[in-house]
């Protein structure tokens, strides 16, 4: 995701600040869900060339293989296609492989990177028919642009306007037919007049464990790296359910195993390189825990306010709420409320903690059946 502050016009207030905290921070963390910005090449190599060789998401596959298998039967285009879903899930390499899968070249750009309507329109008229447009973080595009885009999308034609004032002038623009693929992490950001022009549209959801085995015994077969089961199920355990992620594991494992061990990971090896990388059991990273840790031991589980957590933690309070917090609540250890962020008995139980007497599970003898649903 590329880092910016003002898109206001494209999006609601706020979005874009939460957008550049994701991106300068996760940058920085190994298990932050955004690309770094030398793993391109590693990524490209480890990419599947085909849907029949993506792992997991097997709904979006199912339908996205009829979705492409009728285009090509009717020698046409395929419908555009929106793909959203948290980072690092494999939107990209959809693109790619529905390039592939068609047999049409891709081009690829962003939401950011379209400032200007202008800018869309010199992308727009320099395609060839049946060319794949990728457009990551679709969401961020600037009103403008988004409102050439519809036109472009159904009527594969776009009004270019020449001149100012009451002396401009729109000149048709004729387009060769084209697949538009849009990402976005903030599907909600999107107008709806723009959703609605999508024939395809597919939710990426996280990864189970099993299927980020499968991902880790791939990604080790194309690095020649020497895994065992128990290895590469213990790297998809602290992967939070992300591919991404769990290349990323794999190949700081990988480095740990070559340095201190015989080169091949197994569950202990694996378990000793990620504690030195400071990712524990359920892919909580120093940040994660410096949050629980704080909401738990200064403020005793909460409520307690956004601002006090951030300052408590010594980082922005954007990069609170919108980097730690989202894993945080996704895996049941901390719950936001109105009165402020509260820390629930599983957050106490992973740091090792005894709860407090409020988190104790009720004595059987409080239970609703011995006294009454309502304790009398």
């Amino acid at each position: 995701m590329s880092s910016s502050d003002e898109y206001g016009t494209a999006e609601g207030p706020g979005a874009q600040g939460a957008d550049a905290a994701e991106a300068a921070y996760g940058a920085d963390r190994l298990v932050g869900p955004e690309a770094e910005s030398d793993e391109s090449a590693l990524e490209a190599a480890l990419r599947p060339k085909e849907l029949s060789e993506f792992i997991g998401q097997s709904k979006v596959r199912e339908q996205l293989d009829l979705v492409l298998k009728a285009a090509r039967q009717r020698q046409g285009t395929a419908d555009h296609v929106l793909l959203s879903g948290a980072p690092g899930l494999g939107k990209t390499t959809l693109s790619m492989i529905i390039a592939a899968e068609m047999g049409a070249p891709i081009r690829i750009t962003s939401g950011p990177a379209i400032q200007h309507a202008g800018d869309l329109a010199a992308i727009l008229s320099s395609l060839q028919e049946g060319e794949i447009l990728f457009l990551d973080e679709i969401h961020r595009m600037s009103r403008p642009a988004e409102e050439m885009l519809y036109m472009a999308m159904e009527d594969f034609r776009v009004d270019v306007i020449v001149g100012k004032g009451p002396g401009a002038t729109a000149i048709p623009l004729e387009l060769p037919p084209f697949t538009l693929v849009g990402a976005t992490t903030r599907a909600g950001l999107l107008p709806p007049p723009l959703r609605d022009r999508f024939g395809f549209t597919a939710h990426m959801e996280f990864y189970e464990p099993a299927e980020l085995e499968l991902v880790v015994h791939r990604s080790a077969r194309l690095l020649d790296v020497r895994t065992d089961a128990a290895g590469a199920s213990e790297i998809a355990g602290r992967s939070r359910g992300t591919p991404r992620i769990a290349n990323r594991l794999l190949r700081r494992v990988r480095d740990y195993a070559q340095v201190k061990g015989d080169g091949v990971i197994d569950r202990e090896t694996a378990s000793r390189a990620l504690g030195v990388y400071e990712v524990d059991e359920r892919g909580l990273d120093r940040l994660d825990r410096a949050v629980l840790g704080a909401l738990v031991k200064l403020f005793g589980g909460g409520p307690v306010g956004l601002s006090t957590l951030a300052v408590a933690v010594g980082e922005e309070r954007e990069t609170v709420e919108e980097v730690a917090e989202p894993f945080l609540v996704r895996e049941g250890l901390l719950a936001r409320t109105p009165r402020g962020r509260v820390a629930t008995p599983a957050a106490w139980d992973h740091l090792g903690l005894a709860r407090p007497q409020s988190q104790q599970p009720p004595h059987p003898s409080s239970a609703p059946g011995q006294q009454g649903l309502f304790g009398e």
